[in-house]
């Protein structure tokens, strides 16, 4: 069964650029799109009479604004199958439970009403911080969203959180035909001076056999994808967004802890989702 991607849309300049992104993403993997929309206005219709008027015309701008995007999917490529939900339910619960059958859930970095670009949306946040399934958040410049650099930067950790991504994305890279660079990123305690090179050496090479550990079985089922190695020393959230701006996809991975509310996003996802030079995917891992 071919599972779409699910975008998420709210007519914001952030949605479209998810949409144009979209497009292309879904004409690599030859898989649908699904286009949403999502808010709570069947709710205030049924329990506040008095804005049932207000409320209906946003239903109807719901309607309006996913038919003009799928109308912006078939003018960019007639070939490609596309559909429109307006999902009557709170936006965040709406997409994660859109990503229980999609492929992937591709939202703008920004939505309607955001202040200032410079923050992520609070629903793109949420969603990638809780989604069972890999969510994208499109951003970045115009050579990153052309995807005119041939690169996707991986950032790995260890098994616990990197094994799905690294799937990802080596199907991802074999898709795009691009190179993948897998960076794993090391630091000294901060109670320790600037390392002696032995000791840089040490954690070097300690550092390439675990990305070789954990890219062994997909580099296998993947054998043309072109691989790069990459061991920085410092802040793995700084080097990765300094890496992005050479990508056109930057991925991670993430742990989903079953039963546990709230957001579960680590401290170098949050930094690649609001400062980011190009999309970022965010893979989840159950453990």
């Amino acid at each position: 069964m071919e599972l779409p991607f699910v975008v998420g849309v709210d007519g914001s300049d952030g949605s479209l650029a998810a949409v144009d992104w979209a497009v292309d993403e879904a004409a690599r993997h030859g898989l649908p799109l699904r286009l949403v929309y999502a808010s709570l206005w069947e709710r205030y219709e049924k329990t506040v009479p008095n804005l049932r008027r207000e409320r209906t015309s946003e239903r109807v701008l719901a309607e309006h604004i996913v038919a003009s995007a799928a109308e912006r999917v078939r003018r960019t490529d007639p070939d490609l199958k596309v559909t429109t939900e307006t999902v009557p339910a709170e936006a965040v619960f709406a997409l994660m439970s859109e990503g229980d059958n999609a492929s992937a859930v591709i939202l703008g970095a920004w939505g309607r009403g955001q202040v200032a670009e410079a923050l992520l949306g609070s629903v793109s946040l949420a969603v990638a911080a809780r989604a069972y399934c890999p969510v994208i958040v499109v951003r970045g410049d115009k050579a990153a969203l052309a995807a005119t650099h041939e690169r996707i930067t991986l950032g790995v950790k260890d098994a616990e959180t990197s094994a799905e991504a690294v799937r990802f994305a080596f199907r991802e890279a074999e898709t795009r035909g691009g190179e993948l660079d897998v960076v794993h990123t090391w630091r000294c305690p901060v109670d320790h001076a600037t390392p002696s090179s032995e000791v840089a050496h040490r954690h070097h090479e300690r550092a390439l056999a675990l990305i070789e550990t954990l890219i062994a079985d997909a580099a296998a089922d993947h054998p043309l994808v072109r691989v790069r190695r990459t061991v920085i020393e410092g802040p793995a959230g700084r080097l990765l967004v300094d890496r992005s701006a050479a990508a056109d996809l930057v991925i991670v991975g993430a742990r989903r802890r079953s039963g546990r509310f709230g957001l579960q996003l680590g401290r170098v996802t949050h930094t690649l989702l609001h400062r980011a030079a190009c999309p970022v995917a965010v893979v989840p891992q159950r453990v």
